[in-house]
């Protein structure tokens, strides 16, 4: 198993893309959430090895998320999921704690590859 992960979208479809892309790589998803207060409850009671963040959720923001969850653990490994053009957002995610980004429409070797690196970087 490669890691457990928590898929963190407002949009179902995009936590079921991302799953079906990263699950038959050896990486378990244990948690979902549809916005960020979800994602900051499921990280405090699953512990995840690594959690991809939409930006944009209703109810708390992915930044404001990453912020709580690093918080939380301040080794936190969290992956942001961008639409081309939120660039400035993810440099404030990259700057609240955030690990690395994909952006959307996701390739599939591009999700598996950053997933990968910011897993290895936490092994260093």
């Amino acid at each position: 198993m490669k890691g457990r992960v928590l898929l963190a979208d407002d949009a179902l479809f995009m936590r079921e893309m991302i799953r079906e892309i990263i699950e038959p790589d050896g990486f378990e998803v244990i948690g979902e959430a549809s916005d960020g207060i979800e994602a900051v409850e499921q990280f405090r009671k699953l512990q995840p090895d690594i959690v991809t963040m939409d930006i944009v959720m209703p109810r708390l923001s992915g930044i404001d998320a990453v912020e709580q969850i690093v918080q939380i653990d301040p080794s936190a490994k969290i992956v942001m999921c961008s639409a081309l053009g939120q660039e400035a957002l993810v440099m404030e995610a990259l700057k609240a704690g955030a690990s690395d980004f994909v952006v959307k429409p996701f390739k599939p070797e591009d999700v598996l590859g950053t997933l990968a690196k910011v897993l290895e970087k936490a092994d260093e």
